[in-house]
């Protein structure tokens, strides 16, 4: 099982050191989450400077808000970050949740699902070569990969699941094991009811910060502001895995239940924390 590393998002300056390390060391891929109204950077200009301070390690949204966006701009953006990345790219897609997003964008956050169920196809085909319409034709560059980026989808709910059977590479899973299992089976059974072949690429992912107390007090405090919104940021950052035991379990617990790889997402700014998992690893 591949180990990949999501960035801390309070201080942009500082993700290209961070990138630099995990390109240094046992990581597999750089995430980076996406909110519109928040004080975080914009992911997808975020990884293409990290990609280029990069040589080796993927570069991954985690999850691109894609209702968001207008979908050919989109379909442009991943290809070009496909192309000059020479094929490190992974967009991960969600369709969020947070009302203020949609109005910043005057996007509908009731019909965020059915414009993704849109979105998805219209990816594709661009990717393709296919023109846009009859008034508008293909719009380049050409990924690198054929087909375009691999997509990750997340989410909880089975809509959002059979997505990644319709439309997937693969799925998303930010849930703990306990939880995880379900949602991973329920990815299989649509990957075989929509008669896909192969295995879908499961991508799981935890929360940690390892260090001295000061950094897990400031994961526990970035996190806890994130998640406000849900109404429940306590239950959130009570996952914060904080000690190389629990992180080991982790891992070993994901790797039991048949995922590819696990993104440990840290939420501290702590330039030192890729060392100290990688010793961990």
């Amino acid at each position: 099982m591949n180990i990949g590393l999501g960035l801390p998002i309070a201080d942009p300056a500082l993700l290209t050191t961070w990138a630099r390390r995990a390109d240094a060391g046992p990581f597999s891929t750089l995430g980076l989450l996406d909110r519109l109204v928040y004080d975080n950077p914009e992911p997808l200009v975020a990884l293409a400077v990290l990609a280029g301070a990069t040589q080796r390690v993927r570069v991954q949204t985690e999850v691109l808000l894609a209702p968001l966006r207008d979908t050919a701009l989109l379909a442009k953006q991943a290809a070009t970050l496909d192309r000059m990345t020479g094929g490190r790219f992974t967009l991960g897609l969600g369709i969020g949740g947070r009302a203020d997003d949609h109005a910043a964008t005057g996007t509908d956050l009731r019909a965020r699902g059915r414009r993704m169920d849109e979105q998805l196809p219209l990816l594709r085909s661009l990717w393709a070569g296919e023109p846009f319409s009859v008034d508008a034709g293909p719009i380049g560059p050409a990924p690198a990969r054929r087909g375009g980026p691999e997509i990750l989808i997340g989410g909880f709910q089975p809509p959002a699941l059979e997505r990644v059977a319709r439309w997937g590479d693969g799925f998303l899973c930010a849930a703990p094991p306990s939880w995880a299992g379900g949602l991973l089976d329920s990815v299989r059974g649509f990957w075989k009811d929509h008669g896909r072949t192969g295995s879908p690429r499961l991508v799981a992912q935890v929360n940690v910060a390892l260090g001295p107390d000061d950094v897990a007090a400031e994961a526990h405090r970035a996190m806890h502001a994130y998640y406000a919104f849900t109404g429940m940021p306590d239950r959130m950052t009570a996952g914060l895995l904080t000690t190389p035991a629990q992180i080991r379990a982790a891992i070993s617990a994901f790797a039991d239940l048949g995922a590819d790889e696990l993104m440990l997402y840290c939420y501290a700014l702590d330039p030192d924390q890729p060392a100290r998992l990688a010793d961990l690893l």
